[in-house]
Order: structure tokens, then C-alpha cells, then sequence
């Protein structure tokens, strides 16, 4: 009865695993979300090409609009836009749009971060939630920040007193630079 126990358990288990690796697929090429290869809840682990693909990843992403949902992470390079839910990784494009959560590194003419940003922003106009990084550009606000710099023509941290808190924090708006430790 053991033996036909584990036997049960054990076919259970690799049934189980060859069911999870077949959700994921290496490469994704669609012409829009609902015209691809793989359904866009399947996970890509490998290369995704396409005009807008939108598809959960590990992957590297290329195209004109590049969403990837749930937790994501990679290299994703979009022509105009990229988009996530969660992202860990590198965003290039002219818009990056993070809807919770990103770590690593955005560069786009405008990067929106809606949740925790950790790491690195560089665009004209940079926004984060909260922050805990580097933000280069024009443009910079974090509504709150638990430790980062900024460094543009215009730097916003609304949670920072006028000069009573350094070395801590500089500002709740500053020309060239601003802080919050």
C-alpha cells in the first residue's frame, strides 16, 4: 500500500511539473496581444518580438508596444511604449509605464513608476510612487522616497521639509539636485 502511495505521489509530482513547463514558452512573435503564437497568459522564457506583445516573461522583449504582465523581468526595448504590472530588469523606449512595482533600470523620454521604484530613472520627466534610487532628468518627483537622489532642472519630494532635515533631506523642490536618507 506504501509502494502504491508513492508511486501515486511521485506521478502526481512529475505530471504536476511537465504541466508548468509547458505553460512557458521560449519565443513569442504577435502582431498584437490576441494575434500571437502563444496566448498572452502564457509565460515567455527567451525572446518575444513583436508589434504589442503582452505576455508574462523572463525574457528579451523587442517591439513597438511591449507589455508584460504579473512579475516580469528581462530587458525590454519598445519603439513607444513599454508596460508592466511588476518589473525587474532594464526598460528602453520613449513611455515606461510600471503599474506597481519596478527594480533595475528605466530610460524613456517620460518613466512612471506606480508603486516602489528601486534603481535607476533617466528621462526628460521621471516619476515614482516611491523612490529609492537615482532619477536623472528634467523633471524629477517622487511622492515619497526612502532614499535616492535627483538630479535635473527640476526635483520634487513633496515628503521633505524645507531645510530642517539635513543631512537627511534637502528640500520639497530644488533646482540641480535634491535627496531624501
Amino acid at each position: 500500500m506504501k509502494k502504491m502511495l508513492l508511486l501515486i505521489c511521485v506521478g502526481i509530482i512529475v505530471f504536476g511539473a511537465g504541466q508548468a513547463m509547458a505553460e512557458s514558452k521560449p519565443v513569442q512573435l504577435s502582431l498584437t496581444p490576441d494575434v500571437a503564437i502563444y496566448d498572452r497568459t502564457t509565460r515567455i522564457e527567451g525572446f518575444s518580438l513583436g508589434f504589442w506583445s503582452e505576455n508574462p516573461q523572463s525574457a528579451f522583449a523587442l517591439g513597438l508596444v511591449n507589455g508584460s504582465t504579473g512579475d516580469s523581468v528581462g530587458f525590454t526595448w519598445g519603439i513607444l511604449v513599454n508596460y508592466a504590472d511588476n518589473y525587474k530588469g532594464v526598460q528602453w523606449s520613449i513611455v515606461n509605464y510600471n503599474k506597481k512595482n519596478f527594480t533595475g533600470w528605466q530610460s524613456a523620454f517620460y518613466n512612471h513608476t506606480g508603486g516602489m521604484m528601486k534603481g535607476l530613472q533617466t528621462g526628460a520627466v521621471n516619476y515614482a510612487e516611491n523612490f529609492k534610487g537615482l532619477q536623472l532628468g528634467i523633471i524629477n518627483y517622487a511622492e515619497k522616497a526612502s532614499g535616492g537622489v535627483q538630479i535635473g532642472v527640476i526635483n520634487i519630494l513633496p515628503e521633505n521639509k524645507w531645510f530642517t532635515g539635513l543631512p537627511g533631506e534637502l528640500a520639497p523642490g530644488m533646482v540641480i539636485v535634491n535627496w531624501r536618507f
